[in-house]
Order: C-alpha cells, then sequence, then structure tokens
C-alpha cells in the first residue's frame, strides 16, 4: 500500500491541537493534504493556531470530537483515506489516564473500520517499549521489545501503564478488524511549540532553566525534535514497505549531559549544576535502536540544535525569561 499522491488524499488528524499533532497538521498541509483534524472545541481560541496555518482556509476543516465518543470519530473519518491518531491523554492520574486511552484507541479503531479507512498511524511511546527491570542495559531496545506492565504499575506509572495497554488494544482490535496500523513509538518529544499552551515534554525543559529545580536527576532520557516526529509519522503512512512499530528519537542522554548542553547554550540562566544523587554510580544509558525508522529516509535533528530551539521558542511563547544582567559598578 502506497499513498504518494498526497494532493489527492483526505487524512484526519486526531487531538489536532497537540504538540505533535500541530507539527503532523502542519506537515500534511505543506506536502497538499486536505486535512480533518478533531478537537475538544473547533471554536475554542488554542486550537487558531492550527486555523493560521498555510493552507489551512483550503485544506483544513475542524471537528469536535471525545476520546470517549465513537460516534463523533466517525462523522470526523468520513472520506478519509488515512487516520493518525494522536490524541491521549498525557497524566499519572489513573482515572483520567487508562479508560481514555483505551476506550478512545477502542473508538478510533471502530469509527477508522466502519469509514473504510485504508490505513491507521497510531501515537505510541517509548514508554511502552523500555519499562522492563529484568532487561540490562546491554540489551537493544527495539520495536521488539514492551514495558512490563506489572512494573509500571508497581511503580505507579500509570502513562506507561495506559499507553502500553492502548497500544496492545490498538494492535488485537486492528487486526480483528483488518485495519493497516502502523505505530510511530516516539521518545521525549521536544523543540518549537506551535500551540499556544505549554505541554508536559516542554516543561521537562522549562525546570532546567526557570529555577524550579536546583538539582537534576541521575538518570537518562532520549530526546527527540518534534518535526522530525511528524515526519515519521508521513513517512510511515505514505510507505509501501511500512510495517509494525517504529522507534522514533535522536539520542540518549544522562540528565546530566543535558544540563551541560542547556549551559553551553543559553548560559545566563540558573541551570542546576549538582548531581541529586551523588552516591550512588552514573546510571548508563540503554542502547535505544531507531535504525527501522531511519531506513526509511528520516534524518535526525542533532539533539543540541533541538534544545536550542526549545528554549528559543519558550522564550518566544513568554514561557521563559531571560534574567536581566545586574548593573555592574566598579570602583575607579
Amino acid at each position: 500500500m502506497s499513498f504518494q499522491q498526497s494532493e489527492c488524499l483526505t487524512v484526519c488528524v486526531t487531538g489536532a491541537g497537540g504538540f505533535i499533532a500541530s507539527w503532523l497538521v502542519k506537515l500534511l498541509l505543506h506536502k497538499g493534504y486536505f486535512v480533518q483534524g478533531t478537537v475538544r472545541d473547533p471554536d475554542d481560541p488554542k486550537n487558531d493556531h492550527l486555523k493560521r496555518l498555510e493552507g489551512a482556509d483550503e485544506r483544513l476543516r475542524l471537528f469536535k470530537a471525545n476520546l470517549l465518543d465513537y460516534q463523533s470519530f466517525r462523522i470526523a473519518f468520513d472520506g478519509c483515506q488515512g487516520v493518525f491518531h494522536t490524541a491521549s491523554p498525557v497524566t499519572d492520574d489513573p482515572e483520567k489516564m487508562i479508560e481514555p486511552a483505551i476506550k478512545g484507541t477502542e473508538n478510533v479503531i471502530s469509527a477508522a473500520a466502519d469509514a473504510g479507512v485504508k490505513r491507521l498511524v497510531f501515537t505510541s511511546s517509548i514508554g511502552t517499549v523500555y519499562m522492563d527491570p529484568n532487561r540490562d542495559t546491554e540489551t537493544i531496545v527495539d520495536e521488539s521489545c514492551w514495558s512490563d506492565l506489572e512494573y509500571c504499575k508497581s511503580t505507579r506509572n500509570w502513562y506507561c501503564y495506559g499507553k502500553t495497554m492502548a497500544e496492545k488494544v490498538a494492535w488485537e482490535m486492528a487486526a480483528k478488524r483488518e485495519v493497516d496500523l502502523i505505530v510511530v513509538s516516539p521518545v521525549l518529544v521536544i523543540g518549537p511549540l506551535l500551540q499556544p499552551s505549554i505541554n508536559a515534554s516542554s516543561i521537562h525543559i522549562l525546570k532546567y532553566l526557570n529555577g524550579a529545580v536546583k538539582t537534576y536527576a541521575n538518570a537518562v532520557q532520549a530526546y527527540v525534535h518534534v518535526g522530525d516526529v511528524a515526519e515519521a509519522h508521513v513517512l510511515v503512512f505514505e510507505s509501501a514497505t511500512a510495517r509494525g512499530r517504529y522507534i522514533c528519537g535522536e539520542s540518549m542522554l544522562h540528565r546530566g549531559e543535558v544540563v551541560d548542553l542547556l549551559r553551553s547554550l543559553f548560559p545566563c540562566y540558573p541551570i542546576p549544576s549538582v548531581c541529586k544523587d551523588e552516591v550512588n554510580p552514573k546510571v548508563k544509558p540503554y542502547k535505544l535502536s531507531t535504525q527501522k525508522i531511519q531506513d526509511l529516509g528520516l534524518k535526525f535533528t542533532p539533539t543540541k540544535e533541538t534544545l536550542r530551539q526549545t528554549v528559543t521558542s519558550l522564550e518566544e511563547k513568554g514561557f521563559l525569561h531571560a534574567p536581566r544582567l545586574s548593573t555592574l559598578n566598579f570602583d575607579s
């Protein structure tokens, strides 16, 4: 299956006003697609950034939808050849995370099947892949890996639990309903904001610059540019050979390396220089394979550049204000 003639295609992006989804809508419009985006309220000013995108006047329609309402998605998917399901709650509250994530996935898969959608691209998370305490740091983490649900529950990581359950449900339902499903699993997504609100992954960077934290964790984190994630979604949708899951991430860094990069780029901010845990050995990164998505042609933005763009965007959006330089008095 191949979708190269984008000028003739209509696709739907669920949760269109979100961080990744906004970039995806922008890219799809740029490539000539007709886009039907679902949002909670098309008239909410927080979605106005979508209406200002190039091509939006001619080729973007917003639909009101709710993850727990099958019919709202069935209406939005009408006439679509493809669906990009990015909508998902982002919370560690089990009541707000688990049911909407799972029920929303069921509704989207069912609505896509009933609407005759040709291919569905599902935005999952690295959280469905790496949460396994029995995997050592020498094991390569790739698309065959799954997070341990019992471990997610025991550590009360309800986000990873909900995302893992939702993806498993997606695969089961897609097989049952004969939907061509492709999954993109991004690592922590950062980069410039298109939407007016700040998202959780951007706050992860913001806290190191605004004085909210005085130390950094003895932990590792993989990062990727939001624009690269949007491109990955379109690549797997358009590729005739795309199958299964695709991990999307540029680099794995210790938090100490992250703050060092931020300090080299933005020395004016009160960036922490002390590790919260100076007793235990430095946590080693696990070996993350992203070869599968690179084989489709994706080239990642270097993390240092992604961090630079992230901070610059936070400044431009008013979420971060550079400290004023103190007036220096010199004795004659």
